[in-house]
């Protein structure tokens, strides 16, 4: 008997050493799979303007928990989605409280429809206008994990908690290199407001919308958090160095990075005979600049002598400029040759207007590619035809049947003519 119950005990304890070790590694695995979903955040302004009735009719608020509906019931599974409020809460005249008001509504996480909608039908416009407080918060939520981080600003009206320019605000966000997007919508915005959205937005690659009806602003809202669920490259943070001996070496990929009005930024890539560097770069403009502009990349050896250069340059109004470069190395008859250090130099013409902030730098994105080069035997051109030797044939033959048809059916119709 005490036989039989040691037995029994000794298989229950291994039934259930077997479901722990089932259930640890699902559980590594939900937590892998959450670390790397999308995560969005909608920042919605609840300030007293948003009373106002003027899209189709109806409130802006109306218009906002209208679209928050359609966007829940359509926002794809795999997307971990957060609201946010800026002027729900203080209903007071005083300033300092005022701009302290923004609160999450809901938590970013897995979405339970029902609770959201619910937390936004309460919603009343009561407050201030607290921008950049509210975008330092919600990119305190959305912190954290590999996957698409994303925050969509629904507002109409500028920020009313100066001097916390929320435009300073977005530049610091894309300066942390975390890859997080902010995209604005403005609802019937004025010129001011407009000008403020748009610069919080370029600041950190993202978009800015003018919304003036309800379907305006469900589409973009929803587009904007299709897009979260997208695969896309999170580009690597970096920093470039003052000179190539000290700059950081890149494999292949994408690359962000500041560079100051006037400063050169240093990289440097490993390229094996044979192969081919691929690099361009971007250069954006997040904030006021004077008209004229460009950008330089050289590759060049470590000594400093230049291989290849790429420049753009232009005046007037630009929101970004880029240019690249292709560098081939020949492939050597000594399979143990080392490969060769290729410097890469970034530096761009862009100086800031009057008035205006010079730090942080300016955001660069760099893309760097290095390739199987091109093989000599399928791209060496015959006499500058190449495969169009095909062609050239095809059209001799051709040409050449056209001709005897045209002769024999010439023959013809003289014989015939003699005839009649």
């Amino acid at each position: 008997m005490i036989r039989r119950q040691r037995l029994a005990a000794g298989v229950c304890a291994l039934l259930a050493a077997l479901a722990a070790g089932i259930a640890f590694p699902g559980g590594a695995v939900a937590d892998e799979t959450q670390a790397t979903a999308p995560k969005v955040e909608l920042v919605l302004d609840v300030s007293g303007s948003m009373r106002t009735r003027d899209i189709d009719r109806g409130s802006r608020m109306a218009a906002a928990k209208q679209a928050f509906d359609e966007v829940l019931d359509a926002t794809p599974q795999e997307v971990q989605l957060g609201i946010r409020t800026l002027g729900a809460n203080y209903r007071g005249n005083d300033r300092k409280e005022g701009c302290k008001d923004t609160a999450q509504l809901y938590p970013v996480g897995p979405l339970n429809r029902t609770d959201a909608k619910t937390a936004v039908a309460t919603l009343q416009p009561t407050g201030w206008t607290p921008i950049g407080p509210a975008l330092l918060k919600a990119a305190d939520d959305l912190n954290g994990g590999t996957g698409t981080h994303r925050i969509v600003l629904i507002t109409d009206g500028e920020d009313t908690c100066q001097p916390l320019d929320p435009c300073e605000v977005a530049r610091e966000i894309a300066a942390k290199g975390i890859g997080m997007t902010i995209d604005t919508l403005g609802l019937v915005p004025d010129a001011k407001t407009r000008d403020q959205l748009s610069c919080i937005a370029d600041a950190t690659g993202g978009t800015y919308t003018d919304v003036r009806h309800k379907e305006e602003l469900s589409g973009r809202v929803g587009q904007l958090v299709d897009r979260a669920a997208d695969p896309v490259v999170t580009p690597v943070a970096t920093e470039g160095a003052d000179r190539c001996t000290n700059a950081p070496e890149l494999k292949s990929g994408l690359y962000t990075d500041r560079a100051a009005f006037g400063q050169q930024r240093w990289y440097k890539v490993s390229v094996k005979g044979g192969q081919e560097l691929r690099a361009s770069v971007s250069v954006a403009d997040d904030r006021a600049v004077n008209p004229g502009y460009g950008v330089l990349l050289r590759a060049v050896t470590v000594p400093g002598r230049e291989i290849v250069r790429g420049e753009a340059a232009g005046t007037g109004r630009t929101d970004v400029v880029s240019t690249g470069l292709r560098y081939p190395k020949p492939a050597s008859d000594d399979d143990n040759a080392p490969a060769e250090t290729v410097c890469l130099q970034v530096t761009h013409s862009f100086s800031a207007a009057a008035g205006v902030k010079t730090t942080p730098g300016l955001p660069i994105e760099l893309t760097v590619d290095v390739v199987d080069g091109p093989s000599g035997h399928h791209d060496v051109a015959s006499f500058g035809l190449g495969r169009g030797w095909w062609l050239l044939g095809a059209l001799v033959v051709i040409g050449f049947l056209a001709g005897l048809l045209w002769g024999w059916l010439s023959r013809w119709r003289v014989a015939v003519w003699r005839t009649n």
